[in-house]
């Protein structure tokens, strides 16, 4: 079970690891959207969008149904929470060492001051 999740996460990070990938993303947050119009804002073929779009989909970031000869694409957000859920562990790690820091600062400028007053009044 593991071992399925870590290929799950490095699936969902190789696929948000393109920056024409995670434009697509974000389109799909507006609403479904065909592969032609997924392709629209790049100079690339249909056939590289749908490389891209195969991507996503084996990530499970998206899902394609296909009616008729069109190809509909729909955001599919559970994935992205799972990598979100992965990267809070690190945002909760900085966030504890950059308090640390400050708290560390603080007390370095309190010590400062404390050594300023007693330089003054001698």
């Amino acid at each position: 079970m593991v071992e399925y999740m870590e290929q799950a996460l490095d699936d969902i990070f190789h696929a948000l690891g393109d920056a024409t990938r995670r434009r697509m993303l974000r389109e799909l947050a507006f609403g479904e959207r065909t592969v032609s119009q997924l392709a629209a804002p790049f100079d690339m073929s249909l056939a590289a969008a749908s490389k891209h779009i195969k991507v996503l989909e084996g990530a499970g970031l998206i899902r394609r149904d296909v009616k008729g000869r069109t190809h509909f694409c729909t955001l599919e957000p559970g994935p992205l929470a799972r990598a979100h859920e992965w990267l809070e562990f690190y945002e909760r790690f900085w966030t504890g060492r950059l308090d640390e820091l400050e708290r560390l600062l603080r007390e370095e400028d309190g010590h400062e001051a404390r050594t300023r007053e007693r330089g003054e009044e001698q």
